[in-house]
């Protein structure tokens, strides 16, 4: 069988295997990357913002069970994430605010995905597209490589001192996600890459390697029900992030979580609710301050309820909450037992319950806007357990000699809580290459 000899082996060509082998490559190592998909990229391609929490207290308060020590290295190293992005020249916006309580900066990310390239290949790096990784090569209880099979058939053993996952998550799997997020989960449609579906997690088990806590959540957000994704472009348009201003009622009728925390854990939390489905209901306030404005500075404004009307969601208008008694019976909720939990609501102002701790204004303005909304899945939280250097760990704590890991296919960091997709995939790509290899510059 063919070899393939290289200091560094990273398996998936998203954001963190990009980010980790065009690092390793301008340090000096040789770097072999084999992506199984034609292109390259993953779901960093439909991302526009690199965010986290801006400190170590803030990050604690809106992630308190995930691992400390990854919380601690995500906030440290984001800034130097960021000035890694504009050493290959592409612009970083200003920093603004994600989430309510983050800090991020919009980026061109097709436009970094092409300059990682570009150093790798320049720096005497090979990419593989269209390549599948068989199974991981060990020696004394280490990883020294992969077996794979390349694009035109052929199988080869590519012998590397370290060994980087990053295939981007298994949100495409319907088995690990049924049995790591919920039973309910294969409902979701993906607002991802179509081709992250485990393998890096697989690889990583069959060597020893230790996974996060079942249902530590996953990344989403709620769109539309019934409304099928027609191109990548509608993973934003489509999502309902005005959700936090607005309630959200279940098939009994009632509301059962906080909508303000953030739409991101609204989607969770549907999810487990009855037939993972729910009457989305805003009022004129919300519709002028919220729907029909940017969710995040620098973003594009888009009518989220005229655009789900006409795809052809479940949508409507109602003049006034006594209107609520003529919502279609075929929708399945009893509108005017709605209308009369929304006036009880007003009538609490903060001491409504479930609480309302970042917008507890009364939705009393008509016309109310009404979206029945389900969640989708972007990536899940539960993963390859890591170290702060992106090592991977096995059941006792320790770490597999040769083996790294690190964005989506990684666990631990997050639990229920969520503070950015790619940036963690930057840092802990960054910091598994820097530990294979001195830094160096461009």
């Amino acid at each position: 069988m063919p070899e393939i000899e290289t200091d560094v082996l990273v398996i998936g060509a998203g954001m963190a295997g990009l980010t980790a082998a065009a690092r390793a490559a301008i340090s000096g190592r040789s770097v072999v990357v084999v992506e199984k998909s034609a292109a390259i990229g993953g779901s960093a391609q439909f991302a526009g913002y690199a965010w986290t929490a801006p400190s170590h207290d803030v990050m604690d308060e809106v992630n308190p069970d995930g691992d400390p020590a990854l919380r601690r290295a995500l906030v440290d190293g984001f800034s130097d994430g960021i000035d890694w992005i504009r050493s290959l020249g592409v612009d970083c916006a200003d920093a603004v605010t994600v989430l309510r309580y983050g800090t991020g900066h919009q980026f061109d990310t097709n436009r970094y995905i092409d300059e990682c390239r570009r150093r790798i290949r320049s720096h005497g790096g090979e990419l593989h597209t269209s390549a599948e990784t068989l199974s991981l090569l060990t020696l004394d209880s280490g990883v020294v490589g992969a077996r794979v099979r390349l694009s035109d058939g052929t199988e080869c053993e590519i012998r590397s001192q370290a060994t980087i996952l990053a295939t981007g998550g298994f949100q495409a799997s319907p088995e690990l996600a049924v049995a790591h997020i919920h039973p309910a989960a294969t409902g979701m449609q993906l607002r991802s890459n179509p081709t992250s579906a485990g393998d890096g997690l697989r690889l990583a088990e069959s060597v020893g390697a230790a996974s996060g806590a079942d249902r530590s959540g996953f990344y989403g957000h709620l769109i539309p029900a019934g409304v099928r994704f027609r191109d990548t472009a509608d993973f934003v348009a489509l999502s309902l992030y005005y959700s936090e201003h607005a309630l959200l009622f279940n098939l009994d009728n009632r509301r059962f979580t906080d909508e303000t925390v953030g739409d991101h854990l609204t989607t969770m939390d549907l999810l487990e609710q009855p037939e993972s489905r729910g009457l989305l209901v805003a009022d004129a306030r919300v519709y002028r301050e919220w729907i029909t404005g940017s969710y995040v500075e620098g973003a594009a404004a888009i009518d989220k309820f005229d655009l789900a009307q006409r795809r052809g969601g479940r949508c409507g208008i109602a003049e006034s909450l006594d209107e609520f008694a003529y919502l279609p019976e075929e929708w399945g909720y009893d509108g005017a037992a709605i209308a009369d939990q929304i006036r009880a609501l007003n009538a609490a102002g903060p001491d409504a319950q479930p609480p309302r701790r970042y917008d507890s204004k009364p939705l009393d303005e008509g016309p109310y806007y009404l979206v029945e909304a389900c969640p989708a899945l972007t990536f899940p939280f539960h993963g390859i357990r890591i170290d702060e250097h992106g090592r991977v760990l096995d059941a006792t704590g320790g770490t597999i000699s040769g083996l790294f890991a690190a964005g989506s296919d990684t666990g631990g960091l997050y639990n229920r809580a969520y503070t950015g997709g790619i940036a963690p995939a930057l840092v802990f790509g960054l910091a598994a290459a820097d530990f294979t290899a001195p830094v160096s510059t461009c």
